[in-house]
């Protein structure tokens, strides 16, 4: 595996990163201010991370997305134990949706739940949004400390 960031050209990975933000304006408010890691295996890309800081030690995942054919294969995890290392400070948050699919995952990765944005997805995007069968309302914020 080779993680690399990006400085240029972050708009080329768009269409990964729309997997794990399905509205572009929502990921083109935190694509310049944040730092762009890619994780390739085998020549191939295999997801995306983007993460910022948000001052006071603390950084955030705003976008994790690894490619359909790629899931299940512990490419997420690997982009997770990657950002933990590069981020020195006092905490990790990731703001997710209230899904059986993501936060499963970033329990499994360490992360805790630490509060709630009431009705994020409805009052920021402009279509609805489902994962696993449910419309997410709420950003569900979960925290790791480093």
């Amino acid at each position: 595996m080779e993680f690399r960031t990006i400085f240029d050209s972050k708009r080329d990975f768009l269409p990964l990163l729309l997997l794990g933000d399905e509205q572009e304006d929502m990921i083109l408010r935190y694509l310049d201010r944040g730092t762009l890691t890619a994780l390739y295996d085998g020549g191939l890309l295999r997801a995306v991370c983007v993460v910022t800081g948000e001052g006071h030690g603390d950084f955030e995942i705003k976008n994790l997305a690894v490619a359909p054919e790629s899931q299940q294969r512990g490419y997420g995890r690997a982009m997770v134990e990657h950002t933990v290392r590069q981020c020195r400070g006092r905490r990790l948050l990731v703001g997710t949706g209230d899904s059986p699919l993501t936060l499963p995952f970033y329990e499994a990765c360490g992360f805790r739940e630490c509060g709630r944005v009431k009705d994020f997805f409805l009052k920021h995007y402009d279509h609805p949004i489902f994962e696993a069968g449910r419309q997410l309302t709420d950003m569900v914020m979960l925290s790791m400390e480093l």
